[in-house]
């Protein structure tokens, strides 16, 4: 019976991608492996084939030698040799490379891949709140933080001084242990962590008696932090290396300081620039005046010129927040102007308003009922 083209039993066209090769044969490899369908041959047979495709197609030169004689360049009968077929080969290495893991038993339970060789330690947070003025302008602060950090009493060996870590007897240092099954399919291969070392391929025979092992301690850091001018709500800085410790000789993290801003009483950020509210009064913002407003940078002289309406806004340039990657540039200040309404006014001065109001035709019409009045209303 011929045999179906490669691209045609993953479902795939000749332009397809590594990426798109290797999600058809895991779609199919799950839905065809033997261990999911138990004494289902048509599902062998098709495990099968999807295997071989992919063994051929997932391979650059085999894929060009395939797209250029087909078949033939497999199996033996176009005065190819060397390329053939899946017998012999490591199922356990197909789906090492794509699903993670150590063979057939980390796609159907069982099994796990080992992490070897050093590591990078995990990044830590570290909160810190400072005031509106501080984020401004900048500032320096010392923390104080706990976290782990190389054991000094081992040197991070987790081994008692003097003593030495030692090559894994079981795994023979590599971490690991295989188990090869001979099947149908060929040699199938289970990987999972030593027994021994769990996966280290070191054992320690004589731990340290400061970190028990482990390489490593709990300790209080202190350092000191340069807050940038212009920080806002939410930004962190990075301290890089002070983090968490790696693994096997890996390097350390780092120190994420995440920024919270405490409020203003006066002034409001919104991205880098402020906004401030100046109450002022009605004969102010009438005849105009000379004022101070509040700028973060401290009071300045103000004009306010006659006839201002309630609401209005002025922009002072440049009056506002520090660029925290250009402090070079800054944002503007904005003040809406508040014109205040007295609540209680003397007789003299109502006399004042209604001699005001009665020369542009404003005098109010609204006159206050004695109680002879009320009552009358009352009664008609």
């Amino acid at each position: 019976m011929a045999k179906r083209d490669y691209y045609e039993v993953l479902g795939v066209n000749k332009g397809a991608t590594d990426a798109d090769i290797k999600k058809a044969y895991r779609k199919l490899a799950k839905k065809y492996h033997p261990d999911a369908n138990p004494n289902n041959q048509e599902a062998e047979t098709k495990f099968k084939e999807a295997t071989e495709a992919y063994e051929v197609l997932s391979d650059e030169k085999k894929r060009q030698t395939y797209d250029q004689f087909g078949h033939a360049a497999f199996d033996g009968s176009g005065g190819f040799s060397g390329g053939g077929g899946f017998s012999g080969m490591d199922m356990g290495d197909i789906f090492e490379s794509f699903f993670g893991g150590g063979g057939f038993s980390d796609i159907f339970g069982g099994g796990s891949r080992t992490r070897r060789g050093p590591s990078r330690g995990a990044d830590l947070q570290y909160n810190l709140t400072i005031d509106f003025e501080e984020a401004i302008f900048g500032c320096t602060k010392e923390i104080s933080f706990q976290a782990d950090d190389k054991c000094d009493n081992c040197s991070g060996t987790g081994a008692k001084p003097g003593t030495y870590a030692q090559t894994c007897p079981t795994c023979g240092g590599s971490g690991q242990e295989r188990t090869i099954k001979q099947t149908m399919l060929g040699a199938m291969t289970t990987v999972t962590d030593c027994r021994t070392c769990h996966g280290e391929g070191k054992v320690i025979k004589e731990p340290c008696n400061v970190c028990n092992g482990r390489g490593k301690t709990r300790k209080t850091k202190t350092i000191t932090v340069e807050i940038p001018k212009g920080i806002n709500q939410g930004q962190s800085i990075r301290k890089a290396g002070i983090g968490a410790p790696g693994e096997k000789g890996g390097p350390n993290g780092d120190l994420l300081i995440a920024i919270s801003v405490k409020p203003h009483k006066t002034f409001v950020r919104q991205n880098n620039d402020i906004y401030v509210e100046v109450p002022i009064s009605i004969v102010q913002a009438t005849l105009g005046d000379e004022i101070k407003i509040p700028t973060i940078d401290g009071e300045e002289t103000y004009v306010v010129k006659a006839g201002t309406q309630p609401e209005t806004t002025v922009t002072l340039k440049n009056k506002g927040v520090f660029n925290v990657r250009n402090p070079k540039l800054r944002g503007d200040q904005i003040i809406k102007f508040k014109v205040v309404v007295p609540t209680k006014v003397s007789e003299q001065q109502k006399e004042l308003l209604i001699k005001f109001a009665s020369e542009d035709g404003t005098i109010p019409t609204i006159k206050k009922e004695n109680f002879f009045e009320k009552m009358k209303k009352h009664f008609d």
